[in-house]
């Protein structure tokens, strides 16, 4: 018997969740600090706490989208404010 993998678990697999990247992202960010990596390292380092960093908004992105439908009454997306400077214009 065969099982059959679905669009989601490979896509599950190719990108790492949130969590995953940021704790990649945090370890990469130690290592680079320590200072023991050698100039090839340090750039590959940096290439790739780059890919995580643009992984990591990607999905924050989704998730305020998913918010922003969800808490809406017509369900279609609409900007919500992000720090008291922004409620404070947007109640103005």
């Amino acid at each position: 018997m065969t099982t059959r993998k679905t669009a989601k678990t490979d896509a599950q697999q190719v990108t790492p969740g949130f969590e995953d990247s940021l704790a990649q992202l945090e370890t990469l960010v130690s290592d680079m600090e320590d200072g023991n990596l050698s100039l090839e390292e340090a750039l590959s380092a940096f290439e790739t706490g780059i890919k995580l960093t643009r992984q990591c908004q990607q999905a924050l992105q989704a998730a305020e989208l998913k918010v922003q439908i969800l808490s809406s009454a017509d369900g279609e997306p609409s900007p919500m404010p992000l720090d008291e400077a922004d409620r404070d214009e947007a109640g103005a």
